[in-house]
């Protein structure tokens, strides 16, 4: 009897994990889709688009990707809809996983730096950045794509080449509940990780981390100016700047939270061979987080954004009434 109640137990968790799975897919989804859409129309009423706009869409492209290759498995597991069985399969989820988490680190970082270039006054040591930064971000994010499509590329291959084995099984069992997990790594030089992966992780959060406080400290010397100086005097790009400042830097510290949590639960499952079925999905939905809730925090003050769709809907609306008449 106390066997079948801790069962009882463990299912009716591991459904209500896999409703929050299937409710944090379907709502980041929707999400990162509405963000591009406003980003796309943003294109398409001023036909150029700004270049947080750009880096922004990235960053909701990366996070549909996490999304899909973290989110989708977990809630098919998790409610028993489906066994990931195939060796192959976890190692294309896993490869898709890791190159859109890397990209997702690589634009926020991306975001933050050039706006704390970009806010900077013009008197410091940015002033020549300000100028040519704008030049490169499409560049740079290009390569970022590449690169890490290339890097992550590395690890499955590296790890076919040295295992004596026809193939290497990524999947584990934990209390029943079947996942697919990074045992590639584990085939794979310290140094070669710690050189590929780690090492750039760090230099971004520490960069992402730099920039917030920036960012806080530009802001700060703002409002001291601006209480000198007549609200009807300042301009409503200085306004807009410090919004679209403002929605950044919340960006960048829930990243830094959710962040520093994975990489804690990262480090704890690494020290178990068979860890808990809660731990796994936990780290599995704390992963997910930032991708799920960046581009409510992006939308949440992006009024510059709303005001266009709602200026261009209205022109369409009276431009159908003309024609009707």
């Amino acid at each position: 009897l106390p066997g079948s109640i801790l069962n009882n137990t463990t299912a009716s968790s591991q459904l209500a994990i896999g409703i929050i799975f299937l409710l944090q897919t379907v709502l980041g989804i929707w999400g990162n889709i509405s963000l591009l859409y406003r980003y796309l129309f943003l294109y398409h009423t001023q036909s150029r688009m700004r270049v947080t706009a750009l880096i922004c869409k990235h960053l909701a492209i990366a996070n549909i990707v996490v999304i899909l290759s973290k989110g989708v498995p977990q809630t098919i597991t998790t409610l028993r809809l489906k066994h990931f069985a195939s060796d192959f399969a976890c190692k294309l989820i896993l490869y898709v996983e890791r190159v859109g988490r890397s990209m997702s680190i690589g634009t926020t970082c991306l975001l933050s730096v050039f706006q704390t270039i970009t806010i900077s006054p013009i008197n410091s040591y940015w002033k020549n950045l300000k100028v040519k930064a704008p030049k490169y971000i499409a560049f740079s994010i290009s390569f970022c794509w590449i690169q890490y499509m290339l890097v992550h590329l590395i690890f499955p291959l590296y790890a076919l080449y040295v295992s004596d084995k026809q193939c290497s099984t990524n999947m584990r069992n934990t209390r029943g509940s079947v996942y697919c997990s990074d045992t590639d790594l584990e085939n794979i030089s310290g140094s070669i990780y710690v050189a590929l992966i780690v090492f750039p992780e760090i230099s971004f959060s520490v960069l992402i981390f730099w920039a917030s406080g920036s960012m806080i400290l530009t802001l700060y010397r703002h409002s001291q100016r601006v209480q000198y100086i007549h609200k009807a005097i300042v301009s409503p790009r200085s306004s807009a700047e410090s919004r679209a400042t403002q929605s950044i830097l919340l960006l960048a510290s829930t990243f830094m939270c959710f962040h520093t949590l994975s990489c804690i639960f990262n480090i704890t499952l690494a020290l178990y061979h068979n860890p808990d079925w809660w731990l796994v999905y936990t780290n599995s939905l704390i992963s997910v987080c930032f991708p799920f809730i960046s581009p409510f925090l992006l939308m949440s003050h992006d009024s510059i954004v709303s005001s266009l769709c709602f200026l261009y809907m209205k022109n369409s609306v009276l431009h159908n009434l003309i024609r009707k008449m």
